[in-house]
């Protein structure tokens, strides 16, 4: 699998899991667990914010202001729908973009100089990370998870 595709998996798993969470009442969205990044809501604020950070970054683009951790929760439609807007574009930037060629610019008033293949690692293994966090959740609150590992993706066709 080309990284495109390995893209095209994440946002299907994404939108699998987003989807799922639509249905999930108020309570259960703000429910945690010891050992996760925090409730399923702060989650789901948590990796649509840092996946529109990554893409910023490959974009040579500032920081965006619209999702950004703490802020309100603006519910599971409006970050399923900015999930799917940066999962396309990165979706595009693995297709069009050269995984050695070089990103630099400033973090924490310290320059840096990295390949942009490692933005991209970055995005698919925190989404993998914080999307297990969820189903974790979910588990501990009695509650089955839909399956949004490779092994499903495959099963739905692979698109």
């Amino acid at each position: 699998m080309d990284s495109a595709g390995m893209f095209l998996q994440h946002r299907w798993a994404n939108a699998r899991l987003f989807g799922f969470c639509e249905s999930l009442d108020a309570a259960t969205l703000d429910a945690g667990v010891p050992g996760t990044y925090g409730t399923i809501a702060a989650t789901l604020v948590h990796v649509v914010a840092a996946q529109s950070r990554y893409l910023a970054a490959l974009r040579g683009e500032p920081r965006p202001s619209a999702f950004a951790e703490g802020m309100r929760f603006p519910g599971v439609a409006a970050l399923r729908d900015e999930a799917r807007r940066s999962d396309d574009a990165l979706i595009e930037a693995a297709r069009t973009r050269d995984g050695g060629e070089l990103l630099r610019g400033e973090h924490g008033g310290r320059p840096f100089e990295m390949k942009l293949v490692i933005p991209m690692a970055q995005a698919i293994n925190h989404g993998t990370e914080h999307r297990a966090h969820v189903c974790t959740i979910l588990g501990a609150l009695g509650i089955a998870a839909p399956q949004i590992d490779a092994w499903g993706w495959a099963d739905a066709g692979g698109e």
